[in-house]
């Protein structure tokens, strides 16, 4: 009875661990970024914010598209100006975080992306994901999509979501759509305000996504790093 109750009760307990030892399984895609000598942001940064929108249905393909992703990795020159941009940004907004929706992005998840946007045709797709075949900065960690979160971490309005692809998350728009009222100047000024800190750090935007910044070029990234498979 007793040998029974002890198979019974070990089974019913390899049950409650199985969801645990699924959870501690590494993920292959962070796994393959730390062998490439990648660094996972909040390990260097505390006061950084995660949430990786492809690791979400939040996001316009509306599938969590990353897996077993969840945590952001870039290059360690990335890194170290994102902590720049941190520090810069407590100073104007003390006890604000950065947010980050996406960072390192595997090439076969680009792949993903950019066969969900074939509504499309190419040459306006590429202003929404860039071509796989000629990669996105991202492939290489070496561009972040990002926010600005307040004390209590809740994202900023910047007038659109993440992801949205319409003029109104055009940055090369944003003084005309101030001027007809279609952003409010709370929006405009926290977007002001994440770029300040950004490229004071040395990242740049870009004019059709007002999240996006890259560290480097394109051509800078290709010549310094590996792309992330």
């Amino acid at each position: 009875m007793s040998y029974s109750f002890s198979i019974t009760s070990a089974f019913i307990l390899s049950l409650m661990l199985h969801p645990l030892m699924a959870q501690q399984k590494p993920c292959m895609y962070e796994e393959k970024m730390r062998n490439q000598g990648l660094i996972e942001v909040q390990s260097e940064i505390k006061q950084v914010l995660v949430q990786l929108k492809y690791a979400t249905t939040d996001n316009f393909m509306h599938q969590n598209v990353y897996g077993c992703l969840t945590k952001a990795f870039l290059q360690k020159e990335t890194v170290n100006k994102l902590a720049q941009a941190q520090s810069l940004l407590e100073i104007e907004k003390p006890g604000f975080h950065l947010l980050i929706y996406d960072a390192a992005r595997p090439l076969s998840k680009q792949w993903d992306l950019w066969n969900a946007l074939s509504q499309y045709p190419p040459k306006i797709r590429r202003n929404y994901v860039a071509s796989p075949q000629e990669h996105s900065i991202h492939n290489y960690g070496s561009a972040v999509d990002l926010t600005i979160a307040d004390e209590q971490g809740n994202a900023l309005d910047m007038g659109t979501p993440f992801d949205y692809f319409g003029k109104e998350a055009y940055p090369k728009a944003e003084k005309e759509l101030l001027k007809k009222g279609i952003l409010s100047k709370e929006v405009y000024q926290n977007r002001l305000l994440l770029r300040k800190v950004m490229q004071k750090a040395g990242f740049l935007p870009i004019e059709y996504e007002w999240w996006h910044f890259n560290a480097f070029s394109r051509a800078e990234a290709k010549k310094r790093f590996q792309v992330v498979q």
